[in-house]
């Protein structure tokens, strides 16, 4: 995570490979994440996101300084 704000969750989700696919989030375009390549996304509470149809990212909850995410293969 790079951020939390009230109502969202900034992420840089690491890529591997070219190209990505982001739906559900708002977000897109190359960062820098680990080192490596990554997707920038900002989603918010109840979001569920597929990342290149492969990994599905659901914000469950919203903290002042944290946040509950369920990562798990997508389909």
């Amino acid at each position: 995570m790079t951020a939390i704000t009230g109502d969202a969750v900034e992420m840089a989700a690491p890529l591997t490979g070219s190209g990505y696919s982001v739906s559900g989030c708002a977000g897109g375009g190359g960062v820098s994440s680990e080192g490596g390549g990554g997707v920038g996304l900002s989603c918010g509470l109840g979001t569920v996101a597929t990342i290149n149809d492969a990994m599905s990212l659901e914000v469950i909850e919203i903290r002042a300084n944290a946040a509950v995410l369920r990562i798990e293969p997508a389909g």
